[in-house]
């Protein structure tokens, strides 16, 4: 296998560019979901259920683009230009839903936000791949998580008390306005040193006489199937844990509760930065055993959630959602990659995982928001934890290790 240039000057460059992308993103992200909830549940007279079935609508059309998005990267020598244009919608969608708020407003505002969700995730999973090659890739997945989480702690810090010192809308503004600093950080990246075959999952670089596999590779790797609907699972427990805990602490104060749901993110995400980190040292662990802790943690963080009512201790409990998604979303790309190895067709393979994990994420609030409108808080909470001790056990005894001791050996399927 080729791999890429050793470092230099150029690649050194492009790669802390690639780490700006990641920081700015979520600062231009940090306006949707929870602070959405907070904004709308007090001054625009919302309901949970509604607020959950509209967050799902949003969703729902990026979550059918997303394996046909991963075609398209595959395919696309312009990956740049992806990603910018995928970081200008979500922009926009930021800024539109401090508009005149009525369900078709945050509605088109999710749906464009859905569509740059789509292409933003994939696009810089399979740059930062054809940049590093799959030798260093955990590391490097690893490091740009943990700038992610940077970024949102400063997106989240400025968007609460934005809220809590003027007004949520001033948030979303600022937030908007992140999309110019993406931009010119994509830019900064060094069109030539992204190998397209590399970046695909190609074992070869873009010169070499490699050939992807037929699509079919996917419906018959089980270990892939079974890593994607167990990641579904998981996030079907986890998506609504953060914004019904923020909504029961924001009812009756829009700027407390901007405050409390600014200070329950920023908390996640800075336990978070150490535990991206972390997925440098699979390589020597394993992923499976790290991924189990992340799958473990959430009950936990459920149950303590439904006997919490304190807005002091919930907020020190979101510190577990820390520890489980900064480890669950960096080792389910790298496991994608291991899992595909060869087949030059990561990014449709990581997309339509993806769209899997996305259903889960995606029913999670209208789930969460049915049962709390109908039986309360705590009912909602442990549904959602009962759900999570579910996933726990299928990745245990379903999902395989995927690390192997050669970065060029593909896992093969079974």
């Amino acid at each position: 296998m080729t791999s890429p240039p050793a470092d230099g000057p150029e690649l050194k460059r492009s790669l802390r560019a690639l780490n700006g992308v990641n920081f700015f993103i979520a600062d231009v992200q940090s306006g949707l979901g929870p602070f959405l909830g907070v904004y709308l549940i007090n001054q625009h007279g919302w309901n949970p259920a509604s607020i959950g079935v509209v967050l799902t609508l949003g969703g729902a059309i990026g979550l059918f683009l997303n394996a046909p998005a991963g075609a398209l990267i595959d395919s696309s020598r312009h990956k740049r230009a992806l990603l910018a244009g995928a970081a200008a919608l979500t922009s926009i969608g930021t800024l539109i839903v401090t508009l005149t708020p009525t369900i078709g407003v945050v509605t088109a505002a999710q749906l464009i936000t859905g569509v740059g969700g789509v292409v933003v995730g994939p696009v810089i999973a399979a740059i930062a791949l054809g940049l590093v090659g799959p030798q260093r890739y955990a590391e490097q997945t690893g490091r740009m998580t943990a700038f992610n989480h940077a970024g949102n702690v400063v997106g989240s810090t400025i968007a609460g008390l934005a809220g809590y010192l003027v007004s949520l809308r001033l948030g979303f503004w600022i937030a908007s306005l992140f999309g110019i600093f993406v931009v010119i950080a994509t830019l900064a990246i060094k069109a030539s040193l992204i190998d397209d075959g590399l970046a695909r999952g190609l074992q070869s670089t873009t010169d070499g006489g490699d050939a992807p596999s037929g699509f079919r590779m996917l419906l018959r790797n089980r270990p892939l199937l079974i890593l994607a609907a167990v990641v579904g699972l998981w996030q079907l427990g986890n998506g609504a844990m953060l914004p019904i805990a923020g909504e029961r602490l924001a009812v009756g104060d829009s700027h407390a509760g901007a405050l409390y749901q600014a200070a329950l993110i920023v908390v996640a995400q800075l336990v978070m930065i150490p535990m991206a980190l972390l997925t440098g040292r699979s390589e020597r662990w394993g992923r499976k055993p790290l991924l189990l802790i992340a799958f473990a943690v959430l009950p936990v963080r459920g149950l303590l959630f439904a006997i919490t009512a304190s807005p002091g201790l919930v907020i020190a409990i979101q510190a577990l959602d820390g520890v489980a998604a900064g480890l669950q979303g960096p080792l389910f790309a790298v496991m994608v990659a291991d899992l595909t190895r060869g087949s030059g067709r990561y990014n449709v393979a990581l997309g339509a995982a993806t769209m899997v994990q996305g259903i889960g994420g995606a029913l999670s609030p209208t789930l969460a928001g049915a049962v709390f409108a109908a039986s309360g808080y705590q009912a909602a909470m442990l549904t959602l934890t009962a759900i999570s001790v579910v996933a726990l056990g299928i990745l245990y005894f379903g999902v395989p290790e995927t690390r192997r001791s050669s970065d060029a050996e593909p896992v093969p399927a079974r």
